[in-house]
């Protein structure tokens, strides 16, 4: 059956993802900060042995290899899909300090640590497919509204990460795909958005099982429609 590992699995699109995946058959390594206390990830647990919870903080540079002491099987889908949004760095004038720095570590430099940790496990799989998850408010082309400036910064510059995996791991069959999951209604979305977490995370799955042996998808910064969003 695939494996996938999947950060920021208790709470939000991960702990979807999570849920749609057990209930495809799938086997899911779900990491996040503190399992003890993931009690929604721990309610998914079929009982069959498929959910394993490992412990990952995005804020901690060496977390990603700590996680790949533990966790050696091959992975068909590794999602990098921890993130974070904080109001102190939304407003000009506000807008430089230290929360921004965060931003950047835990949105573009956690998932580089992770895809650098993991590479080989997801080159030994069937599926081989990478997956970040990223958002509009990352694209500079479609920024008509400024602001957010951690956010946005954090996300272009993973879309940048990306896009230079997809042509270091091509070699390896490797797929990287770009995403983004939509305005949705979640903690970090808030109450307005667009679609709920299952709606945005069926999405997702679609294109990610369209990626399986299509380098041509690879790279590229993709709406859960499907459509290519520019950068």
């Amino acid at each position: 059956m695939p494996h996938a590992l999947i950060t920021g699995a208790n709470r939000g699109l991960g702990l979807e993802h999570t849920r749609q995946l057990l209930e495809r058959g799938w086997t899911i390594t779900a990491a996040c900060r503190n399992p003890d206390a993931a009690d929604d990830l721990k309610a998914l647990d079929p009982g069959d042995g498929r959910l394993v919870l490992e412990t990952y903080d995005a804020m901690e540079l060496g977390s990603a290899a700590a996680l790949a002491q533990r966790v050696s099987a091959p992975i068909d889908l590794l999602f990098a899909n921890a993130g974070m949004m904080t109001r102190e760095t939304r407003s000009f004038g506000s807008a430089a300090n230290e929360r921004f720095m965060e931003e950047m570590r835990v949105n573009t430099l956690a998932p580089l640590a992770l895809v650098e940790a993991f590479a080989d496990q997801v080159a030994a799989s069937e599926m081989k497919v990478i997956a970040l998850q990223s958002s509009r408010m990352g694209s500079i082309s479609d920024n008509d509204s400024g602001g957010a400036y951690g956010y946005r910064a954090s996300k272009a510059a993973l879309n940048a990460v990306g896009k230079s995996l997809s042509i270091d791991l091509k070699d390896r069959d490797i797929v990287v795909l770009i995403l983004h999951p939509g305005w949705v209604r979640t903690d970090m979305g808030g109450p307005n958005g667009l679609m709920t977490a299952p709606e945005s995370v069926s999405a997702q799955l679609d294109l990610i099982a369209r990626a399986f042996k299509q380098p041509a998808m690879s790279g590229r910064f993709f709406h859960i429609s499907g459509e290519d969003l520019a950068w």
